[in-house]
Formats: C-alpha cells, structure tokens, sequence
C-alpha cells in the first residue's frame, strides 16, 4: 500500500496497476479483448497480443513497435490506444477450430 498524505486527491494513473485496467478497458472498447494483466513491484503489464506487450510504471506506458520503443503518459489511456491502434489496427482473432 502506497502512503498518500489525507486530502490528496486519488489519480488513478499513479497506480500502475490501476492506468493498466484503464488502458485494458479502453483497448477492451476496440476489440481488444483477449487480455491479461499482472500487477507487482511497482509496475503492472498487460497482454495485448502475441506481438504486443505493454508495461507500466514510473508514470509511463512502454511498448515495442518493432525496433522502436514507445512511451506515452500513463494519464493518459486513450491516447495510447490510439497509438497502439495506428500500429495493431486488427485485435487479434479467436479461432472457431475447437
């Protein structure tokens, strides 16, 4: 539990784990839906995909595209979907073989 001064008022993106679950549901909006998330240490990561994994911590969102390496602002959940969007346009499809 993290110590918070009485009045401060509560930012969920201070909480890695909490701007995760808001960032999941923002992706879960878009088709997203095949996610998992794990919280710990001070940083939480979410399964996007086979190809895209994001973490969280220190205030940020981080991600692969590539070679390249991307943050975004962990107040910020819906801009990064719509980074994430530009680059996995297609949520990852279940398969109908069962």
């Amino acid at each position: 539990m993290l110590a918070v001064r009485a009045g401060t008022p509560y930012l969920p993106w201070r909480d890695p784990g909490e701007a995760t679950r808001l960032l999941r549901y923002a992706l879960h909006r878009q088709g997203f839906t095949h996610t998992y998330q794990s919280n710990g240490n001070g940083m939480s990561v979410l399964s996007v995909s086979t190809e895209l994994t994001v973490w969280c911590k220190n205030g940020c969102f981080v991600w692969s595209e590539g070679d390249l390496v991307v943050t975004h602002p962990s107040d910020d959940p819906d801009g990064a979907t719509r980074l994430i969007m530009r680059h996995y346009r297609v949520p990852e499809q279940q398969s109908d073989d069962g």
